[in-house]
């Protein structure tokens, strides 16, 4: 069997997101670089005062609040990004101990580039299911890294996402089905070590890359489900542009309108290993309980982590005991491209 299933039910006792306030619209970074702009309205930047670490504090707060548990019962904080603020020494302790879930706990840094948080998310599934702990907490968080000019410049965004991980009851907000892991050594996108920006395939990022993993994830989870496309109620895709997502449900057969809720890169941009998980947070603020939810993630590199996910009557109770995303969305100062540039250092090319 290929599909991914846990001894034990498990599903998200709470969930939050973080999207900065800051934005620089699209035609700005264009205007700069004499260089026509993508078809997206303006991304989300950090201030001076945050990076991946904060982001990720704000994402687990939000999360804590409305899972309503003291954070000494969480025994694993797992932080999934590209963006960590320090080449070596851990970004998850800090986390850990900024929400007061310290000593007794197991802590870990991921990397995949895009699909960090979902790694860490299958870990933590694993690790609750297993009996070795009540609660477990993933997180992924990143800052924009596109070099001046470049595609990414214009859709490669900051914001993040944390789940808190329990055994499946009525407190849980919604419950996994079941998950899927597709992994090959496509080198689409990398960054070697003292390089400041990622470099990447250009289309070689989309097929075979992007399309294959994403498409063979999500076919074999519902394969192995016994799902259909018109199964789910709606379906969130890793979103390195608007264009990506909605061509792998179009091929999937998935309607239009059943992505465009999660669907955030028109808004705040894509936010790397945070993308997909803040887009889930997304449909969760809206989803009705006995709604399905597939969600896939992608990583450069590459791979493709895929989940049906079912909604629980707990969200009602729940959902508004944190800010949503679109409140955070609602939430904008747009800045120019130079202190944009001041703040993320690209005078460094």
């Amino acid at each position: 069997m290929k599909l991914l299933k846990p001894a034990k039910d498990v599903g998200i006792v709470g969930y939050g997101a973080y999207v900065p306030m800051y934005r620089i619209r699209n035609e700005e970074i264009g205007r700069v670089w004499g260089v026509s702009s993508f078809p997206i309205e303006e991304k989300a930047v950090p201030g001076l005062d945050e990076d991946a670490v904060t982001i990720g504090i704000e994402a687990a707060r939000n999360a804590l609040k409305r899972a309503k548990i003291d954070p000494r019962k969480i025994r694993a904080i797992w932080f999934g990004t590209e963006s960590k603020p320090y080449a070596v020494k851990p970004s998850s302790t800090i986390i850990a101990e900024a929400i007061g879930a310290t000593p007794d706990l197991e802590a870990a840094d991921f990397e995949f580039a895009c699909k960090a948080g979902t790694e860490a998310l299958q870990a933590a599934m694993g690790f609750v299911a297993s009996g070795m702990a009540e609660y477990a907490m993933a997180i992924g968080a990143d800052t924009a890294q596109g070099r001046p000019a470049d595609h990414l410049e214009f859709t490669a965004g900051a914001g993040g996402a944390a789940f808190i991980i329990g055994e499946k009851n009525n407190e849980t907000l919604a419950y996994f089905e079941g998950s899927y892991s597709y992994v090959t050594d496509t080198p689409d996108f990398w960054r070697r070590q003292h390089e400041h920006y990622p470099r990447h395939g250009n289309r070689f990022t989309g097929e075979p890359a992007y399309f294959h993993h994403i498409i063979t994830a999500a076919k074999t989870l519902m394969d192995e489900l016994g799902l259909k496309p018109s199964d789910f109620d709606y379906a969130v895709f890793h979103q390195p542009n608007v264009k990506f997502p909605l061509t792998v449900a179009k091929i999937l057969g998935i309607p239009k309108e059943k992505v465009l809720p999660g669907l955030l890169t028109g808004k705040i941009g894509n936010t790397y290993s945070g993308a997909t998980m803040v887009g889930i947070s997304a449909v969760l603020d809206i989803a009705k309980p006995g709604d399905r939810i597939l969600w896939v993630s992608f990583g450069s590199g590459a791979g493709s982590d895929a989940f049906s996910i079912i909604v629980q009557d707990a969200i009602e109770e729940k959902r508004d005991l944190a800010p949503k995303v679109e409140d955070y969305i609602k939430r904008r100062k747009v800045i120019d491209y130079a202190l944009y540039a001041k703040a993320r250092r690209k005078y460094i090319l």
